[in-house]
């Protein structure tokens, strides 16, 4: 299920590299499938599969804003060494999607990294002759500065190299920009902090018109967790700051009109946070 959200006079687009359901174990340590449909049956048909893996999906969240083409989070990327098997010396056709959706690479603007982990960074190179060189020659492109400090220091993983391959190219081609947490990309575009999931990571808002949504980032990685907030990610930094975080994002939102989108949630990727006696759940927006 593919869709876009209009907030105000904004159409935010994805294009998704990849996506299906998955043992949500990989993810959240706490949502094998059994504990899913005991405890969500009511995503059951939208985020979650009848047998009780989570959908999920990597992807691009693209849209027009104050003049310029935005694109949020860049995926895993083509041809890059990655320790994870799904993820390793891809060849999929994610260019060609995202000028399919209005947004060829030379048009570009901003690029926005909510932070620098794997399926989040990849295109933001690609391979020409042997070498990394930026996707987008002309955009600027925004990095937290504590979190593009933290994974500097913080040196490779084994079996892939994400800041060599992915980030330090476009610092070396002058398109980046470090910028704090709470970054004003423009009147209708801003960031805003989230972190834990890693040190610098930010979520992004965008406004128009009256109407509002934010861009989750990894702050959470499935509707789920809106109603079990604790059942975090294995892929945290911090768990306690994550745990604290994702809480605090659901109290902010929680019976508003703002629509929710989540980088990685499958079916209908996003909706809005309603209370339902004494807990939370995520439903479907439109």
């Amino acid at each position: 299920m593919k869709r876009t959200w209009l907030v105000g006079d904004i159409e935010i687009v994805p294009v998704i590299e990849a996506e299906g359901p998955t043992v949500g174990t990989f993810m959240l340590p706490d949502a094998d499938p059994a504990a899913v449909l005991e405890r969500h049956g009511w995503a059951v048909g939208s985020f979650v599969a009848p047998d009780g893996r989570l959908l999920t999906r990597i992807q691009a969240l693209c849209l027009e804003a104050d003049g310029a083409k935005i694109i949020v989070d860049t995926c895993v990327g083509n041809h890059k060494t990655r320790a994870n098997p799904f993820w390793d010396s891809l060849e999929l056709p994610f260019l060609e999607d995202l000028a399919a959706a209005g947004f060829p690479r030379r048009d570009v603007d901003v690029v926005i990294c909510t932070h620098l982990h794997v399926d989040h960074v990849g295109w933001n190179t690609m391979l020409v002759d042997g070498e990394w060189v930026p996707t987008f020659p002309n955009a600027e492109y925004l990095f937290v500065g504590e979190e593009f400090a933290h994974w500097a220091a913080e040196g490779p993983e084994p079996g892939q190299d994400v800041q060599a391959d992915s980030v330090q190219p476009v610092v070396d081609a002058g398109l980046a920009r470090m910028v704090p947490p709470d970054h004003v990309v423009g009147p209708s575009v801003r960031l805003t902090p989230t972190p834990g999931h890693t040190p610098g990571h930010a979520s992004v808002v965008i406004a128009s018109a009256g109407r509002e949504a934010v861009i989750t980032g990894d702050l959470m990685h499935h509707a789920v967790q809106v109603a079990t907030p604790h059942w975090g990610s294995g892929f945290d930094v911090d768990s306690d700051m994550a745990l604290a975080t994702r809480r605090a994002f659901i109290d902010r939102y929680a019976d508003t009109d703002t629509t929710v989108i989540g980088t990685h949630f499958g079916g209908p990727g996003g909706g809005r946070i309603i209370t339902v006696g004494d807990e939370h759940r995520l439903v479907p927006a439109g």
